[in-house]
């Protein structure tokens, strides 16, 4: 049996495609799908963008957001 030191050291050796899709399959398994709620996020993702494209929500550049945050 693999233990798991090994186990990381041969992961890191896949070709990343294969790395993604393993990662991706771990996540999924802490973290099982959720069709419903995926699906609000998408709205709410849309909704967002289309707020900002249409000019009704104004961004703030990250570097300001940031200093903001550092200033407290």
């Amino acid at each position: 049996m693999i233990n798991t030191k090994e186990l990381f050291e041969e992961a890191v050796l896949l070709p990343v495609e294969i790395r993604a899709q393993l990662v991706d399959k771990l996540l999924r398994s802490l973290h099982p799908l959720q069709k419903e709620i995926d699906e609000l996020w998408v709205a709410e993702a849309e909704k967002r963008v289309e707020e900002i494209k249409s000019g009704k929500v104004k961004t703030i550049p990250g570097d300001k957001v940031f200093k903001k945050i550092l200033g407290r």
